[in-house]
């Protein structure tokens, strides 16, 4: 990874504004992935940052993208960065992924 680049958590990455205390979190709610905090830490992350596409809620237009959690999420630039990040000690791919 080339260090000036920094880990981002997906709601930092989609600039959704759905963090706790964000621009659109009264509005739209606070993240699934925000509150996940069984995966906190997982792939450097906070909560499931760095791990949406495991959490519940996050798919159907729910997150910023609209298409976590589901077949699609390898077409995701989130979910294609932190696997390119991560490399081979990634966390949560598809086979391992249970609902």
């Amino acid at each position: 990874m080339n260090p000036a680049r920094r880990r981002l958590n997906c709601w930092e990455y989609r600039m959704c504004g759905r963090e706790q205390g964000g621009l659109m979190s009264d509005t739209l709610g606070v993240c699934p992935a925000y509150m996940a905090m069984k995966f906190d830490g997982l792939n450097g992350g906070k909560a499931a940052g760095r791990a949406c596409w495991m959490v519940a809620g996050t798919d159907k237009g729910d997150c910023g993208l609209g298409i976590s959690n589901s077949p699609n999420c390898h077409q995701c630039e989130f979910y294609r960065r932190v696997m390119n990040e991560e490399t081979d000690k990634a966390h949560g791919a598809f086979h391992s992924v249970t609902r």
